[in-house]
């Protein structure tokens, strides 16, 4: 039975999730199979390109985020999924040798109004460096299964 349901995700909530190391064979790996362009593959091509040096596909970024939340909180949750992302920013490279966090805000929530079973839940992920820095936002709504109507406060 899950711990977490929607009304355990109030409004300004903040949890910190990791920290994760991702290193550059981990990088080029994924980018090989996935995202196979210069700047996630190779240190002297990424060098020349706007990234200025070797970083992870956004992709590959949002996937660790992903494998993050779910073991962070998600996976012990009432997850029902997800109707969409509203918004993804790569804003810096995700670099070889980052020990990243993800910190999770939830912005607001609300009961669904045709499942009474169900809230929404909208969050924003920051995908951190060691330093604070965001590198990578992102904007989603969850689908939380509520408490049974005997449970709820």
């Amino acid at each position: 039975m899950p711990k977490l349901h929607w009304e355990d995700f109030q409004p300004g909530a903040v949890a910190v999730y990791g920290p994760r190391l991702v290193t550059r064979e981990e990088i080029v790996a994924f980018a090989a199979e996935f995202d196979p362009q210069p700047m996630h593959l190779d240190e002297a091509a990424a060098s020349a390109t706007m990234l200025g040096g070797l970083g992870a596909s956004g992709w590959h970024t949002c996937c660790l985020l992903m494998r993050m939340i779910a073991d962070g909180f998600v996976l012990d949750s009432s997850s029902m999924g997800s109707p969409g992302i509203e918004e993804v920013r790569w804003l810096k490279p995700l670099r070889p040798d980052t020990h990243m966090r993800v910190r999770a805000t939830v912005l607001e929530s609300r009961p669904s109004k045709s499942r009474p079973d169900m809230g929404l839940t909208k969050f924003r992920y920051e995908v951190l460096d060691e330093a604070g820095s965001v590198l990578t936002t992102m904007v989603t709504t969850a689908m939380l299964g509520r408490r049974a109507p005997e449970a709820r406060p």
